[in-house]
């Protein structure tokens, strides 16, 4: 299994132009790897990371959205995936971090953890290129593909924590923090 930091860091290697919809501790992760001007942060909606991001990606067809969601937050608004195929963003990715627990909220364990599988439900939404990464080295691999196919595109990422991230709500919901993001995504 991974460490969902190694994962970021990974994609943070490649990731240019690309808007970031980071919720959750995949957020507060990605705020300490590559903190941009292009992250959207999601803190406080629980379940709207992959609402927002297919906002940001149907306003903008020509730059790539990628959704940093929670396995927890994504079971929240699991309507979004039928969403998502009826739309057809060419230019988004969808990132789901599967730890089987609400891990902002104490880390209770998610209901069905041990048979849920998000890309089955992905992919029975009518999302077509879908799968499940268990290995950073799958992972890696994967990273080009995920940049610059023809998405929709989701997949699960069997996770575990990595190193603590600071948890700045301040930064998250700072309006000087939108105003960049608006401004880079404006350009």
């Amino acid at each position: 299994m991974m460490k969902r930091d190694e994962c970021l860091k990974a994609l943070a290697r490649h990731v240019r132009e690309e808007a970031i919809v980071a919720t959750y501790q995949a957020a507060f992760d990605w705020m300490r790897i590559a903190l941009r001007d292009l992250n959207y942060l999601s803190i406080g909606a629980m379940g709207l990371a992959s609402s927002h991001g297919l906002g940001l990606a149907l306003g903008r067809p020509d730059r790539r959205v990628i959704v940093l969601d929670g396995d927890g937050s994504l079971l929240m608004n699991l309507g979004s995936l039928t969403t998502i195929a009826a739309s057809a963003p060419a230019n988004f990715v969808h990132l789901v971090f599967v730890n089987g627990v609400y891990e902002a909220n104490g880390s209770h364990p998610l209901p069905g953890r041990d048979r849920l599988d998000f890309a089955t439900v992905a992919h029975g939404s009518g999302i077509a290129d879908t799968g499940t990464i268990s290995t950073l080295e799958a992972f890696e691999a994967e990273i080009p593909w995920l940049l610059t196919g023809p998405g929709p595109i989701f997949r699960a990422l069997k996770v575990v924590a990595g190193e603590p991230s600071p948890q700045d709500y301040a930064y998250i919901h700072g309006a000087e923090t939108r105003a960049r993001f608006r401004a880079a995504f404006a350009r």
